[in-house]
C-alpha cells in the first residue's frame, strides 16, 4: 500500500524515519523545502536580482564598468563577511552593503554604525570601497530606478505581496449565527466541500463575509462554534482532498492536534507559514491560508472550553494501560494503533457526538451559555493521543516476541539511565525529539534554546572497588607509573580487562579515561608472553586504530612513554607515517587509521606475519560506523574474525565508543559477550557532568543568520564570564577566530562589559605579558590585554603553546580557537562553546554539518576535573538543525551500518585477499559485518519488506542476492571474473590493483571506458579528473574567475570541460598544485589538497593497470606521471629544484642554459658558478648533482630461441640497499630413489654390487673398487675422478649413464659437463671405449648434445613434450606482487581451490621452493579445511591408526599435519619421518604431499595433480630469487597423472604474473639448452692442473675444446658473447679465456704460469683446493688470513668466512634474527653484517657449540647446511698448516674438528658430550671420590674433570656411573649416557723409532720409546739420532674395549652431527719450543690394532730435542693423548765426530 503523502511528510520529522525507508518522501520534502525558499527569496532583495536588475537597465558597454564595481562589492563583503562563511553568507552580505551605501557619498558614522553592529568590527577600506562601487553603480541609475529596486521584494506581487498572517486586523464582532444545524465530526459529512476563503475579500471586509464558511443552505452557526468547529471542517476536507479518503492515514484529530499545537506556539506568523508548508505540502496551501488568517480566533475560543468530566474518565482508563513504560520513540502525527487503542478511540468519538447533541439542546432550551460549549479541545485530545501512544510501545505494532524480551534483559555492566527514565516529547525545530523531563526551553524571535542540565554522578555501587596501582603486579606498576589509582570507569572494568581475553565494547562519555581501559588490555597481552621474567616481543603484535591522524599522533606519544619502561616499541602507521619493514617487525604496537590498517590488511598476505601476529585490536570511536568512514571499521572487524575463526588463532577486540543507543548491535558485531564484556556508562559517570544548551537561529538571511550567532554567542560567553569562569568559543576556519575574537571584544566595549574580561592583574601577569609582547603575532598581542586570544593550526608552534599555557593560567578568559585543539590538546575549561555547525569539507566539495565526533570532543573538553562540579557545552546552530544535534547528543538514533554503499569495492578487496573464493563464502563474510546485525534489527531501513524478513530469517537469500548483483556488476567491470554457474569468484589485475590502491568501483567503470595505451599526459589528467573519488567537487559560481586565472597562469597541459565543468576544475586544481600556484579562495585551497592526495594514488593505480596490460610507453609516461605531481614539478624543469637549498634564480638560469644534469657532471663547480653568474653556488650545485640517484647500466642480450631473447641487464646503484632471501637445497634425493630401486632389482636379483657415493654417504675405497655399479652425484664423482690416474675403478668404467642430462643448462650443468669431458678424455688415453647415455626431457638442440656425447643418429631419441604416457592438463595462473613470501602466501587459497576442483579426492603432490614454503603452505591448507565441513577429508585411513604413527614422527610440524592428510618432505627431515610420509602417501593414505622442488628429480611419486606454487627460489650467492631452470618446472609436471589409475593428469603452475607467458610458451615448445661452465671455468682447469692433465696453456685450450660449451659458442655465439666464428675471433676468445682463468687461479695460489708464459705447474694450494672440491678463492683466503699462531677464534671467522658459505641463504627479516641471536653469543660479530651469509655462518656455528635456542626451524636446517661442509673445509685449512709447519695452529684447527663434530666450545667440559648431560650437572662428578668403597690399586680415587677421569672412575661398571649421575637423571637418561660412554675409544700406544744406524753393521734398527720417565736428567730417555736424516715414528695403537658388549661399530657417536661420520685420528708430530710441525699423519678407525708410520727428518745441527706426538680425534673433545720423545742428536756419518761416535749409538 502506498503510504499517504501527508504522513510521509510527518514522518521525516520524526523517529520514525529510521525504521522505514522513504526515498521517494525525503525527495518530495526536499523539492518542497526549495520551493518555500524560493518563495521566500522571491519576496527579498538578492544579489542575482542585483545583477538582473543592472542587466535588463543598461546596455552592454555600461554593463561592463558596473559589472567590476558588482565585483568589488562583492569583494569587499567577502572581507568583511570571511570566506569561511560560505558563498550564500557573501552575496547576503553584499546586498547588505547595497542597500546601506545605495544613496551615500561616503562612509558616514550612520553607516559605519550599521555594518559594524551586523559584522562586527570589519576593515575600513572595504566598506569604503564598496561605498564607492555602490555609488558609481547608483550613477547609472534615476532615484525612482534604484528606489524601485530596494522596494522591489515589497512591489513585486502587486497587492497581493502582504504575506500570510501579516498585518492582519481581526475584528472581534460577534455575528448573531443560527444554531440549527450539528457541526460535522471528524470529516464524516460531505458539506464542507464548497467552503473557500478568498483572502482580499476577507481584509476589506473584515470577516464580514464569513457567512460562507459551510454550506450555503445552512444558516450560519454562533461565532463561537464556527471557531471551534472550523479547524474540525477545514482539516476533514484537506485530507479528503489530498488523500482521497485513503485509509491508514492520520485521522483528523491527529492533524488537529498538530496544527493546534503549532499555532499555538509563540512563533511568527512567517515562521508557522514554513512549518505549515513542511508539514502538509503544496496541496495545503488554502488550508495555511485559512489558518494563519483565523489563528487567534481558534487559539482564544479552544483556551475558554470546558472541560467533560466524561474525558477525565477516559483519561483515566488511558493511564492503566500505560504502566511504567517510557513515552513511544514514534512521532505522534503518525497513527499507529493497536487493537485496544481503536476501541478506546472509538468510545472516545462517541462520547464526542454525545456531548455535540447535549450541547445543541442546551443551546435551544437557553441553559448554557455559548461560553460553556464544547465541541473539541485540542488540549485534550492531544493528551489522550500521547496516552494511547504509550499504550502502543508496550504492545509492539510487528509483535515480534524476540524484541521484547530483550527489552527486560538486564546486563551486569550497563548503566543506562534513559533505559528506565521518563522523557518528556517535544517539537523542536518542526522534529519530534525526546527530552530528559528537567529540560528548560526558551523561543523567542530569534532563537530557540533548549537546556538539558548536568546529570546528578552516579552513586557508588556496593561492590564497586576502586583499583590500587600498588596491587597491580609488576608489569601494571610500570606501565601506571606516576598514577595512585584507576578512576571508577576503570576499576569497574579492570577484571574484565586486565585478567580475561574476552572481547570488550566499551561505551563511555568524552574524557572518562578509555585510553587506560585500552591500556589495561594492552598490559593484558603483554603479561601472556611473559617467560622467565623476560618479554617475548616478537610474539604478537598489537594495533591501536584511532579515527583521525592527529589522534593518532597522541595515542602513539601516550602508549609510548607509559610503555617504555617494559621495552616495548610503539610507532605511528598512517598516511603520514610510512614504516619500512624492518620496522614494522621491531614494534610491537602500531597505532594507526583505519583506512591504512585496511589497505595494510588487504594486502595482508602483504606480512603474513605481520596480520597473523596481531594478537589485539584496539578500535578508538567505534560510533562511527554510522558516518561515511564506517564501512571501513567493518570491513577490518570482519577480515580479523574471519581469520580468528579460519585460523583458530586468538586476538582480542576491544571497541571504544561514546554512549550510543543500540549498543547490542555493536557488541554482537565486534563478537562480544554482553554479560560479560559489555560496559555501558552514562553521562552521569562524567569526570565532571556536562550540562548541555543548544541554541538554534531562525532567521534563514544569512548575514542576519551571522549577526544573531555572534550576538548569541557574546550573551553565553557573558554570562560565563559574569560567574568568573573561562570560556572556549569554537568556530570552524582559522580567520574566523580572529574576526568572532574581535567581534567578541568590539561588543564587550560597546556595552561596557569589558572590564569583566580582564585577567586580574599580579606579578605572574606582568611575565605573561612579556611573553605575549615578544611573539610575532600581531592579533595575540593586539588580543590579550583584553583577555581575549585565539588559538589554530596555522600559528605558530610556539604561540600555540604560549597561548595553552596563558589560558591554563587563567590569564585569557575568551579563547577563539578551531576544532584542532580539543583533538590535540588537553586543555579543558568550564564552559565551551561552538559557534556555527557548518564546516567546509574537501571531500565533500560543500559546507556539511559538523560531525558528532568533533561535536563529542569538544564538548568534552567542558569541565575542569579539579575545579569545576560540572561543566557547560553551547551550541549555536540554524534552527533547521537543532533537532539534529540534539537527537545526536541525547542518543536517539540507533546508528545504522552505511556498509552497502561500499560493498563492491570491500568484496572486491576480499575476493583480491583471496579470503572470499565464491558466492557462498561472500554471504558467510557479510554475516561478520555490522550490516547484517542491522539489518536483522531493522529490514526496513535497508530494503527488506516485513514479509522477506519473516521468510527468510537468516536473511541468507538476500544476502545472496546482494552478492550476485554486487559480483555481476565487478565481472562487468573486469574486476574479478565471476562464473554464475558454480559461484567461483577469481581476482584479476584490474581488481587488484583497485584493492591495494583503495579505488572505488565507478572509477575503474570510467578507466576501462576511456583509458588505452595511447593516452597523451594531458589524457592521463583528464581521466584522471573524471574519477568517483571527486564525484563530490562542485563548480561554484563564485570560483569560477579564480579557475579562469589559474588555467591561464598555470595549466601546461589542455584541461578538457574548462572552468565550467567539475571534471574540468579538478583538472585545473591538480596542474596548479603540480605547478605550485598560489590560490586565494577558502574553498579552492581546501579542494586542491584534496585533489593532489587522491590524485597521486590514482596516477599510481593507473601505472600498476599499463604495466599489467604490458603497455611499456604508457607506463613510463605513467610513472613519470606520478612522480611529476609526487614532486610538484613537471617533468621538463630542472630536476635540480627538488632541492631547497638553491635559490630559484639560480634554478631558472639553469633552464634558460638548458644546463642537463649530465652537462653539469661534466663540468667543474667554478665553470658551473661562472655560468650562472654566481661563483660561490657552483660548489652547492656540483654537490646537488651527485645527490641526484643515478645508475650506471649494461645490458647483454643472449639469443635463447629465434623467438626468445634474454635480456641480462647489470644494473650498479649509486646507493646500495639491503635484499632478504629464500632458499633450495641441492639433489641428493634422486640418488636415493635409485638406489631403492637398484638394490632390488640389480643387487638381490642378478647379484650385482650396488654403492651408493654421496656427500652423506662415503663407502671405503674397498666397497667402491668392489663394486659393479656405482649410484653417485655430479659432484662428488667429479671429486672422486679428478685422481683418475690413482684410481684403477675410475678407469674401468665402462658405462656413464647421466639422467638428466638437461641440467647441463643449469649453474650446477659446468660439472656434469666436466664428467663427460673428463670420460672422453680418459676414454682416449686408456683406450677403452666408454659408452655414454644421457637421459633428459624433450630437447631443441638434442642434436648439439648427441654430438658432443660422441652419439650418433641411431643413438638419438628426442619426442615432444606432449609424448607423455598420460596426457597432461595444464592450468597457468599469475599473481601479482613484488615480494616472494607475501605472493607465496596468496598462493595457499588457489592451490586449495584447485584441490578442490580438480583433484578433491585423488593424490595431490604441491611443489615449493624451500623447506619454510612446505611448513607454511601445509598450515595454510590446514586452516582452509578448518573451515569445511568435514575437516579430515584429507586423510584416508582410520584417525587411531593415524594417531599411532604420529606418535612415532619426530617433527613437530609434520605431527600436526599429518592428522589432516597432508604430508611434508623436505630434506630437513631425519631419514625415518621422510620414509613414513612416503609411505602414507604412495599407497593413498594421506592424499595431500608438500614437497621441495628436489622431490620432482628424488623420488617417483605420481599423483592426479600436480600443484608448481611459485617458480623462483631463493640464490644465496646473489641473494635474490631466481627462477627454476624450465626444466624443473618440467620435470615437476612430468610426476602429474598415474598411468595405471588415471586417464588424465592435471598441472597447475602458479607463477608471478610477469612470467605468465614465458611458461605458457616454454611448457609445450622443447627447451634448448646452453652450457653454462664460464662462470665456474677456473675451479676445473685447477682440478685438471693438479692432476696432471692440463701442463700448459694449449693443453688448457685443448680441454675446453673438448666441452659442450665448445660446441655451443659453434651454434650459438651471441649467446656467450662472441662476435662471429671466424677463427681469429674464436682463438682470441678462447685464449683470453683461458689467461683469464689462469690469472684468477695465480692470483689464489693454486698454481704458476712458467717463465715461457706457457707452462703451467700446480701448487701445493691448487691441489689442495682440488682434492677437497673447494673452491680457488677460498684457498687464496685461507693462505692470506692463516697464521703460525691462530686461535680458535680466528680459526673460527676464517671458517665461516670461505666461498662455500656465500650460498647460505639469509631470507626475509633474517638480518634482524642474527642479531638477536647474536647477543645470546659469547663471540662478537661485525654489527653491519648481519645480512651476510658468512656472518649467519658463524652465528649458526656458535649456536651449535653453545647449544644455545635458534629462532624458527630454518635455522636448524641450514645448521645442517653449514656442518655439511665444515669438515671438508676445516681439513684443507689443516693440511695448509701443515704445509708451512704452524704447530699452534694445526692443534686449533683439529680442536674445531672436535667441537664442529660434538657441538661443545672446546673449553667446556669434555663430560658434557655426555647425552643429557648439562651444566647444571657437573658437580654430581666433583664431588664424588671413592669414598668409602674399597680402592681397587690403581683406580682413580679424586674428584672427576673430565671423560678419561670418569672412565677410569667407572672400570667399565654401569652401576657406578649410575651412582654418580641418579640422583638427578631418569634411568632412561643414565642409560643413553652410559652407553656413549662406554664406546668411546681408549687407545694405548707405543712407540719406536726405525731408521737406518750403520749400513754395514745393522740394515734396520727399530729403537723403542721409553714412554714414561721420572727423571729428566736421565739419560736413557734420550735416543741418539744422527742429524739431518730421514726416520720413521712408528705407532702402535691399541683399542681397549671399557664395558661395551654389543657390535663394534667405526661410526662416531655424534649426535648432534648431522650425518655418519668415521671415527678417525690425526697424528701429529711438532716441536713444541720452536712451534713447529714436523709432520701430519691421517689415520682412520682402529678397531683393534693398528700401526701408523710417520716419517720425519732430524735436525740438521746436532744437540738435544724433544719432539712431541699429538694423538688428536677427529670426532671426540677431551680423548686427545700427547707424548714427548727425547731426541738427542748427533753428527752424522762421514764427519769426523760421526766417527768417532758410531761406536755409542746403541742404546747404553
Amino acid at each position: 500500500m502506498a503510504l499517504p503523502r501527508l504522513t510521509g511528510a510527518l514522518r521525516s520529522f520524526s523517529n520514525v524515519t529510521k525504521h522505514e525507508d522513504y526515498s521517494e518522501e525525503l525527495a518530495d520534502l526536499t523539492t518542497k523545502r526549495s520551493k518555500l525558499h524560493a518563495q521566500l527569496l522571491k519576496s527579498d532583495l538578492t544579489w542575482k536580482k542585483i545583477i538582473k536588475f543592472v542587466d535588463d537597465n543598461l546596455d552592454k558597454k555600461e554593463y561592463q564598468t558596473v559589472n567590476g564595481d558588482l565585483k568589488t562589492i562583492l569583494q569587499a563583503a567577502k572581507q568583511i563577511v570571511g570566506a569561511e562563511n560560505g558563498q550564500e553568507a557573501i552575496e547576503s552580505g553584499a546586498v547588505f552593503l547595497f542597500k546601506t551605501f545605495h544613496g551615500k557619498e561616503c562612509v558616514g558614522h550612520d553607516e559605519t554604525k550599521v555594518i559594524k553592529q551586523m559584522f562586527g568590527p570589519f576593515p575600513s577600506s572595504s566598506a569604503t570601497a564598496a561605498c564607492n562601487a555602490t555609488s558609481r553603480i547608483a550613477s547609472h541609475f534615476t532615484e525612482e530606478q534604484l528606489r524601485a529596486l530596494i522596494q522591489l521584494a515589497e512591489e513585486r506581487n502587486g497587492d497581493n505581496r502582504v504575506l500570510f498572517g501579516k498585518n492582519i486586523v481581526f475584528s472581534f464582532d460577534m455575528h448573531d449565527l443560527d444554531h440549527s444545524e450539528e457541526l460535522p465530526v471528524n470529516g464524516e459529512t460531505d458539506t464542507q466541500k464548497n467552503i473557500s476563503l478568498d483572502y482580499n475579500k476577507f481584509l476589506n471586509n473584515q470577516l464580514n463575509h464569513l457567512q460562507n464558511y459551510c454550506d450555503e443552505k445552512s444558516n450560519l452557526k454562533s461565532l463561537e462554534k464556527v471557531d471551534d468547529s472550523f479547524l474540525w471542517c477545514e482539516v476533514g476536507k484537506y485530507l479528503k482532498e489530498s488523500q482521497g479518503g485513503n485509509p491508514g492515514g492520520p485521522t483528523t484529530e491527529d492533524l488537529c492536534c498538530t496544527l493546534y499545537e503549532i499555532l499555538a506556539s509563540t512563533k511568527s506568523a512567517d515562521e508557522l507559514q514554513n512549518e505549515l508548508f513542511e508539514l502538509l505540502g503544496p496541496e495545503g496551501f488554502e488550508l495555511i491560508e485559512k489558518l494563519l488568517q483565523n489563528r487567534s480566533l481558534i487559539l482564544e475560543r479552544s483556551l475558554t472550553c470546558a472541560n467533560d468530566n466524561r474525558f477525565q474518565a477516559l483519561q483515566e482508563q488511558c493511564k492503566k494501560f500505560i504502566g511504567e513504560n517510557a513515552k513511544p520513540n514514534y512521532g505522534c502525527q503518525v497513527t499507529i494503533q493497536s487493537e485496544q487503542e481503536k476501541l478506546l478511540m472509538k468510545q472516545y468519538r462517541r462520547e464526542e457526538k454525545r456531548n455535540a447533541r447535549k450541547e445543541k439542546q442546551a443551546g435551544e432550551d437557553g441553559e448554557v451559555s455559548g461560553e460553556g460549549q464544547m465541541c473539541f479541545d485540542p488540549k485534550e485530545l492531544r493528551m489522550q493521543r500521547e496516552l494511547a501512544l504509550l499504550n502502543a510501545r508496550s504492545m509492539p505494532v510487528l509483535s515480534r516476541q524476540r524484541e521484547r524480551s530483550i527489552e527486560q534483559i538486564r546486563y551486569p555492566h550497563v548503566y543506562d539511565s534513559r533505559a528506565e527514565a521518563m522523557r518528556t516529547s517535544a517539537f523542536i525545530g518542526g522534529a519530534k525529539v525526546f527530552l530528559p523531563e528537567s529540560v528548560q526551553r526558551e523561543n523567542n524571535k530569534m532563537y530557540e534554546e533548549v537546556k538539558i542540565p548536568h546529570s546528578e554522578p552516579m552513586p557508588i555501587g556496593i561492590e564497586e572497588k576502586i583499583v590500587y596501582i600498588k596491587d597491580l603486579d609488576e608489569v601494571g606498576q610500570l606501565a601506571f607509573k606516576g598514577m595512585k589509582r584507576l578512576n571508577r570507569i576503570q576499576s569497574i572494568v579492570f577484571e574484565t580487562a586486565y585478567n580475561t581475553n574476552e572481547n570488550m565494547l566499551i561505551c563511555a562519555p568524552t574524557g572518562a579515561g578509555k585510553t587506560n581501559i585500552a591500556m589495561l588490555t594492552i598490559l593484558h597481552e603483554i603479561r601472556q608472553h611473559v617467560q622467565h621474567g623476560v618479554i617475548k616481543k616478537d610474539e604478537f603484535k598489537i594495533v591501536y586504530v584511532a579515527p583521525m591522524k592527529a589522534l593518532a599522533a597522541e595515542m602513539t606519544n601516550y602508549f609510548s612513554k607509559r610503555l617504555e619502561p617494559l621495552g616495548i616499541t610503539v610507532k605511528e602507521l598512517t598516511g603520514d607515517m610510512q614504516l619500512s619493514k624492518g620496522e614494522i617487525l621491531r614494534t610491537q604496537m602500531l597505532v594507526t587509521t583505519p583506512e591504512k590498517w585496511d589497505v595494510v590488511t588487504r594486502k595482508s598476505v602483504g606480512d603474513v606475519a605481520l596480520s597473523q601476529l596481531v594478537k589485539l585490536l584496539i578500535l578508538d570511536e567505534v560510533h562511527l560506523l554510522h558516518e561515511d568512514r564506517g564501512p571501513v571499521l567493518e570491513s577490518i572487524v570482519a577480515r580479523t574474525l574471519r581469520q580468528v575463526e579460519s585460523t583458530q588463532s586468538m586476538i582480542r577486540i576491544l571497541g571504544l565508543s561514546a554512549t550510543l543507543p543500540n549498543y547490542l548491535d555493536v557488541a554482537t558485531f565486534l563478537h562480544v559477550n554482553p554479560y560479560i564484556g559489555l560496559f555501558y556508562f552514562d553521562g552521569r559517570f562524567r569526570p565532571v557532568p556536562l550540562g548541555q544548551t543548544f541554541i538554534g537561529i531562525k532567521t534563514t538571511n544569512k548575514v542576519q543568520q551571522l549577526n544573531h550567532m555572534d550576538e548569541v554567542c557574546y550573551e553565553s560567553v557573558l554570562k560565563q564570564i559574569m560567574a568568573g569562569h573561562q570560556v572556549m568559543v569554537f568556530v570552524h576556519a582559522r580567520n574566523a577566530t580572529v574576526r568572532t575574537a574581535m567581534a567578541l571584544r568590539e561588543k564587550a566595549k560597546n556595552n561596557g562589559h569589558i572590564c569583566h574580561f580582564l585577567s586580574p592583574q599580579g606579578s605572574e601577569y606582568g611575565q605573561a605579558e612579556k611573553q605575549v609582547q615578544r611573539s610575532r603575532n600581531k592579533q595575540l598581542r593586539e588580543l590579550f590585554p583584553d583577555g581575549f586570544s585565539i588559538h589554530h593550526a596555522g600559528m605558530l608552534r610556539q604561540d600555540r603553546s604560549l597561548v595553552e599555557n596563558l589560558f591554563s593560567n587563567g590569564h585569557i578568559k575568551v579563547l577563539v580557537c578551531t576544532a584542532t585543539l580539543a583533538w590535540g590538546v588537553n586543555l579543558p575549561a568550564h564552559a565551551v562553546v561552538i559557534k556555527g555547525t557548518q564546516i567546509y569539507a574537501a571531500k565533500r566539495g560543500s559546507f556539511v554539518d559538523l560531525g558528532i565526533l568533533d561535536v563529542m570532543q569538544i564538548f568534552g573538553r567542558a569541565g575542569r576535573p579539579q575545579f569545576d562540579k560540572f561543566g557547560e557545552g553551547i551550541i549555536i546552530t540554524t534552527h533547521d538543525k537543532l533537532s539534529h544535534y540534539l537527537t545526536l547528543l541525547t542518543q536517539q538514533n540507533p546508528i545504522e551500518s552505511q556498509f552497502l554503499e561500499s560493498l563492491a569495492d570491500n568484496l572486491n578487496a576480499e575476493i583480491a585477499l583471496g579470503t572470499v573464493t565464491n558466492v557462498e563464502e561472500a554471504v558467510k563474510w557479510i554475516s561478520y559485518t555490522y550490516l547484517y546485525v542491522r539489518m536483522r534489527a531493522n529490514p526496513l531501513v535497508y530494503g527488506i519488506s516485513h514479509k522477506a524478513y519473516q521468510m527468510d530469517p537468516g536473511l541468507e537469500k538476500h544476502r545472496e542476492q546482494l552478492v550476485i548483483e554486487v559480483g555481476r556488476k565487478l565481472d562487468k567491470a573486469r574486476m574479478i571474473r565471476f562464473e554464475e554457474r558454480t559461484g567461483f569468484f577469481s581476482s584479476t589485475d584490474l581488481g587488484r590493483t583497485a584493492s591495494h590502491y583503495y579505488i572505488k568501483y565507478n572509477t575503474i567503470e570510467t578507466f576501462n571506458e576511456l583509458f588505452d595505451a595511447h593516452k597523451t599526459e594531458g589524457d592521463i589528467l583528464a581521466i584522471v579528473s573524471k574519477a568517483e573519488e571527486f564525484e563530490q567537487i562542485k563548480v561554484r559560481e563564485e570560483e569560477i574567475e579564480e579557475l579562469d586565472t589559474l588555467l591561464n597562469d598555470f595549466c601546461e597541459l589542455p584541461a578538457p570541460g574548462g572552468v565550467e565543468n567539475n571534471y574540468g576544475k579538478i583538472n585545473i586544481l591538480l596542474q596548479t598544485y603540480i605547478s605550485r600556484g598560489e590560490m586565494d579562495s577558502f574553498s579552492l585551497i581546501s579542494d586542491s589538497a584534496y585533489v593532489a592526495q587522491n590524485a597521486a594514488r590514482i596516477v599510481r593505480a593507473l601505472f600498476e593497470i599499463a604495466l599489467r596490460k604490458r603497455w611499456p610507453a604508457m607506463t613510463y609516461r605513467l610513472l613519470n606521471l606520478s612522480k611529476v605531481i609526487d614532486k610538484r614539478l613537471w617533468g621538463w624543469v630542472s630536476p635540480l629544484r627538488q632541492f631547497s637549498v638553491l635559490p630559484p634564480s639560480v634554478l631558472s638560469k639553469l633552464e634558460e642554459k638548458n644546463l642537463t644534469i649530465d652537462k653539469l657532471k661534466d663540468m667543474r663547480k667554478d665553470e658551473i658558478g661562472h655560468m650562472l653568474h654566481h661563483v660561490k653556488i657552483g660548489l652547492k650545485v656540483k654537490q646537488c648533482v651527485h645527490q641526484i640517484p643515478s645508475i650506471v647500466m649494461e645490458a647483454t642480450i643472449q639469443p635463447i630461441t629465434r623467438t626468445v631473447l634474454r635480456v641480462r641487464l647489470n644494473i650498479a646503484p649509486d646507493f646500495t640497499w639491503n635484499d632478504q632471501a629464500v632458499y633450495i637445497a641441492p639433489l641428493k634425493a634422486l640418488v636415493r630413489e635409485r638406489i631403492d630401486d637398484w638394490k632390488v632389482r640389480i643387487e638381490e636379483k642378478l647379484g650385482k654390487k650396488v654403492v651408493e657415493l654421496t656427500g652423506d654417504v662415503t663407502p671405503d675405497m674397498r666397497a667402491i673398487a668392489q663394486a659393479d655399479l656405482i649410484v653417485t652425484t655430479p659432484e662428488k664423482w667429479d671429486g672422486v675422478s679428478r685422481s683418475w690416474q690413482n684410481r684403477s675403478y675410475v678407469q674401468k668404467v665402462a658405462i656413464l649413464i647421466i639422467d638428466e642430462i638437461h641440467l647441463l643448462g643449469d649453474e650446477r650443468g659446468p660439472v656434469l659437463e666436466v664428467i663427460v669431458s673428463r670420460t672422453n678424455f680418459i676414454s682416449s688415453h686408456t683406450e677403452k671405449p666408454v659408452r655414454v647415455v644421457g637421459l633428459s626431457t624433450a630437447l631443441a638442440n638434442a642434436r648439439d648434445l648427441a654430438d658432443w656425447l660422441n652419439i650418433n643418429q641411431m643413438g638419438l631419441f628426442n619426442f615432444r613434450p606432449s609424448v607423455r604416457p598420460v596426457p597432461l592438463e595444464v592450468h597457468i595462473q599469475g599473481f601479482p606482487g613484488q615480494h616472494y613470501c607475501p605472493r607465496m602466501a596468496s598462493m595457499n587459497k588457489p592451490a586449495f581451490q584447485a584441490i578442490r576442483s580438480h583433484s578433491p579426492a585423488k593424490p595431490v603432490l604441491i611443489f615449493v621452493s624451500s623447506r619454510r614454503q612446505t611448513r607454511l603452505t601445509a598450515l595454510d591448507l590446514i586452516a582452509f579445511l578448518a573451515t569445511e565441513d568435514d575437516p579430515k577429508q584429507w586423510l584416508k585411513m582410520d584417525e587411531r591408526e593415524m594417531n599411532d604413527i604420529i606418535v612415532t614422527v619426530r617433527d613437530s610440524n609434520l605431527k600436526l599435519t599429518l592428522a589432516f592428510g597432508i604430508g611434508m618432505h623436505h630434506a630437513g627431515l631425519h631419514e625415518r619421518d621422510r620414509k613414513t610420509v612416503e609411505e602414507l602417501f604412495v599407497n593413498c593414505k594421506i592424499q595431500v604431499l608438500i614437497a621441495t622442488s628436489t622431490l620432482a628429480w628424488g623420488v617417483n611419486f605420481p599423483a592426479h595433480l600436480v600443484i608448481v606454487k611459485g617458480t623462483e627460489y631463493y640464490d644465496g650467492k646473489t641473494r635474490r630469487y631466481v627462477d627454476y631452470p624450465i626444466t624443473d618446472v618440467l620435470q615437476m609436471m612430468g610426476r602429474a597423472g598415474r598411468p595405471q589409475f588415471d586417464d588424465q593428469g592435471k598441472a597447475v603452475i602458479l607463477v608471478h604474473d610477469i612470467k605468465k607467458d614465458f611458461y605458457k610458451k616454454f611448457l609445450y615448445e622443447p627447451f634448448p639448452v646452453e652450457s653454462s661452465l664460464l662462470e665456474v671455468l677456473a675451479d676445473h682447469l685447477n682440478a685438471e692442473i693438479a692432476a696432471g692433465t692440463i701442463t700448459s696453456k694449449q693443453d688448457a685450450m685443448d680441454y675446453i675444446t673438448w666441452t659442450y660449451f665448445f660446441r655451443r659458442l659453434i651454434m650459438n655465439p651471441t649467446y656467450y658473447n662472441l662476435d662471429d666464428v671466424s677463427h681469429d675471433t674464436m682463438n682470441k676468445y678462447l685464449s683470453s679465456l683461458v689467461e683469464k682463468s689462469l690469472f684468477d687461479l695465480e692470483g689464489s695460489y693454486c698454481i704458476e704460469v712458467g717463465e715461457d708464459n706457457r707452462s703451467i705447474e700446480p701448487l701445493t694450494y691448487g691441489r689442495i683446493a682440488s682434492y677437497y672440491y673447494l673452491k680457488h678463492p677460498t684457498i687464496g683466503m685461507f693462505k692470506d688470513q692463516l697464521k703460525p699462531e691462530s686461535n680458535i677464534e680466528e680459526l673460527l671467522l676464517i671458517l665461516t668466512n670461505a666461498d662455500e658459505y656465500t650460498d647460505l641463504p639469509v631470507r626475509h627479516n633474517e638480518d634482524q634474527m642474527n642479531s638477536e641471536l647474536a647477543k645470546h653469543l659469547p663471540i662478537e660479530v661485525n654489527p653491519h653484517s648481519f645480512d651476510s651469509s658468512h656472518t649467519k655462518t658463524h652465528l649458526l656455528l656458535q649456536a651449535h657449540f653453545s647449544h644455545a635456542m635458534l629462532p624458527c626451524p630454518d635455522y636448524a636446517t641450514d645448521t645442517k647446511t653449514v656442518l655439511d661442509q665444515a669438515i671438508r673445509i676445516c681439513q684443507a685449512m689443516l693440511d695448509v698448516a701443515a704445509h708451512h709447519g704452524w704447530l699452534v695452529t694445526a692443534l686449533n684447527i683439529t680442536n674445531l674438528v672436535q667441537m664442529v663434530v660434538q657441538g661443545r666450545w672446546i673449553h667446556d667440559s669434555s663430560l658434557l658430550t655426555l647425552p643429557n648431560i648439562e651444566l647444571q650437572h657437573l658437580y654430581l662428578f666433583q664431588k664424588w671420590s671413592q669414598g668409602q668403597r674399597k680402592s681397587v690399586r690403581g683406580g682413580y680415587q679424586g674428584p672427576i674433570e673430565c671423560l678419561p677421569e670418569l672412565m677410569a672412575a667407572c672400570e667399565g661398571k654401569e652401576n657406578v656411573f649410575a651412582s654418580i649421575v641418579d640422583s638427578e637423571l631418569p634411568a632412561a637418561h643414565t642409560s643413553q649416557a652410559w652407553n656413549f660412554l662406554c664406546r668411546l675409544p681408549i687407545l694405548n700406544v707405543s712407540l719406536s723409532i726405525k731408521g737406518s744406524w750403520d749400513e754395514a753393521v745393522q740394515p734396520l734398527n727399530e729403537v723403542p720409546v721409553p714412554s714414561l720417565t721420572t727423571d729428566t736428567r736421565d739419560d736413557k730417555r734420550w735416543i741418539k739420532l744422527h742429524a739431518d736424516q730421514e726416520y720413521v715414528l712408528q705407532i702402535n695403537l691399541h683399542r681397549t674395549q671399557m664395558g661395551y658388549q654389543g657390535k663394534q661399530d667405526s661410526k662416531a657417536m655424534a649426535p648432534r652431527f648431522p650425518k655418519a661420520k668415521d671415527e678417525g685420528w690425526f697424528l701429529i708430530l711438532g716441536e713444541v719450543d720452536k712451534k713447529e710441525l714436523i709432520a701430519l699423519k691421517r689415520t682412520g678407525y682402529v678397531r683393534n690394532r693398528n700401526t701408523v708410520s710417520v716419517a720425519f727428518y732430524t735436525p740438521e745441527t746436532p744437540g738435544k730435542c724433544i719432539y712431541t706426538l699429538y694423538l688428536m680425534s677427529d670426532s671426540y673433545l677431551g680423548m686427545d693423548q700427547q707424548y714427548d720423545i727425547y731426541l738427542n742428536i748427533v753428527p752424522a756419518q762421514g764427519t769426523a765426530e760421526g766417527t768417532e761416535a758410531r761406536s755409542h749409538l746403541a742404546l747404553k
